[in-house]
């Protein structure tokens, strides 16, 4: 059989990139669960009904059909992978709500799947992490800035203890910028956002031809747009700034205020890690309130690695609403740059951190008695696959990063390969320096 060619789209990671990833989970857990977050996981597909009745995103979904289907009995239910965990979410919450204490929190690491053109940072296949906090009939804004600054604190975690870049979140309010819209006489909002939403990719000047020439805004109108998108801001200084663009609507004062309530609560706890953006849009129309995109200081090419918002219409059964706020981390789209250029790896590419030594084939029950006993205390090891000269079971140790190599039995001898010390050791109490007892996360440069 020939060598198979990668699968664009579809990241695999060797052990080593693999190692990083589980680390990067690692945190996530640990922070959402400190937070007071339940883990779910639901089905990797949802019927089309469900999958296509928010947002104009039909052309990115896969669908799945079994091979040998009777034509002349159609499957009841066309389905499809989903894209995304806030769409199934919507539909776990409706089904289980009876089961379900509110506010339900929540968080869900899956993967996803988008038919889209694969490029750096883009993919067919890739890992999410997302966190929703939703209610029952309403929920209070005040989670509106809890749920960012959880993920805040899971991406600060990964800068200060994995040395990750620092991560930076741009807020805006889909009510100020819809009532912006409509201070202005325009009716399809959504039109305007979705092409906003484009900012940074094209530049103002690419936005306001669009809108002059897709949408018939008149020059005057698209510049007023074209303005508010430009406004950015560490602080709620913002406020003033829109004001001075002399639009007027009920809906844009909301939006300004829950914003700036936003932005100042932020600025209290995670100081410089959050700034005010009037041209982030999200261009799904089943956001209502805040929104949020947040990129990497030093890595902004990448574009957007966690985003979200508040929705408060995603989830009903026609009596009861279940509004929420949510935001999601692109785990693969945040490492899989970096691990495949070799800007971040492991210290090793397996668990490893001893590895017995076998005298003879006739003796590998001992070995395997010492890596019993080290196992016991969560010391990660492995015995040697072959009773070698010590040298070749060192030199093997070597190849796989293995920091030491254990020779004889509970009694016997533990050699740190790197400096070649060797000191008496006892199986129940011997234990490797902190830094070895797991592989490490290494950044390049």
């Amino acid at each position: 059989m020939a060598r198979p060619k990668p699968l664009s789209g579809f990241p695999e990671f060797l052990p080593a990139g693999r190692i990083v990833e589980q680390r990067v989970l690692d945190i996530l857990r640990e922070t959402f669960e400190l937070h007071g977050f339940a883990s779910i996981e639901t089905r990797a597909v949802e019927t089309m009904e469900t999958l296509t009745r928010k947002g104009e995103i039909t052309k990115e979904v896969y669908v799945v059909r079994r091979l040998h289907a009777d034509e002349a009995q159609p499957e009841k239910d066309d389905l499809g992978l989903h894209f995304d965990l806030t769409v199934p979410f919507a539909r776990y919450v409706l089904e289980n709500a009876g089961h379900l204490a509110f506010p339900f929190r929540r968080y869900q690491v899956q993967k996803v799947w988008r038919g889209e053109r694969p490029q750096e940072g883009r993919y067919r296949e890739f890992l999410q992490a997302d966190i929703d906090i939703v209610g029952q009939d309403s929920l209070p804004e005040h989670f509106d800035v809890e749920a960012p600054l959880v993920m805040l604190a899971a991406l600060e975690r990964m800068h200060v203890e994995l040395g990750l870049p620092q991560a930076l979140m741009h807020v805006n309010n889909r009510k100020l910028a819809e009532g912006f819209y409509r201070g202005l006489g325009i009716t399809d909002t959504l039109e305007v956002l979705q092409r906003v939403d484009k900012y940074d990719k094209i530049g103002a000047e690419a936005v306001a031809a669009l809108l002059t020439e897709e949408l018939g805004l008149s020059a005057e109108v698209a510049a007023k747009c074209v303005a508010l998108a430009g406004i950015c801001t560490p602080d709620d200084s913002f406020v003033e700034q829109v004001r001075a663009l002399g639009v007027q609507h009920e809906m844009l004062d909301e939006g300004l205020a829950a914003l700036q309530a936003v932005i100042n609560e932020a600025n209290r706890r995670v100081p410089g890690r959050m700034v005010a953006d009037m041209k982030i849009a999200r261009g799904l129309d089943y956001y209502t309130g805040t929104v949020y995109e947040t990129e990497l200081v030093g890595h902004e090419k990448l574009g957007s690695i966690s985003s979200g918002g508040r929705y408060d219409s995603l989830a009903s059964d026609g009596k009861t609403t279940f509004p929420g706020v949510g935001i999601s981390l692109g785990v693969t789209r945040l490492l899989g740059p970096m691990i495949t250029k070799g800007q971040i790896t492991a210290t090793r590419s397996v668990p490893s951190a001893v590895l017995v030594a076998v005298d003879a084939e006739e003796t590998r029950d001992v070995a395997q008695e010492v890596a019993a006993a080290l196992r016991a205390r969560r010391i990660p090891c492995e015995v040697a696959p072959k009773a070698d000269k010590f040298g070749k079971q060192i030199r093997y140790a070597d190849r796989r990063g293995i920091p030491f190599v254990w020779f004889g039995g509970l009694q016997g001898q533990a050699k740190d390969i790197r400096s070649g010390e060797q000191v008496e050791a006892d199986a129940s109490s011997w234990m490797p320096p902190a830094e070895d007892l797991r592989p490490g996360v290494s950044i390049a440069g």
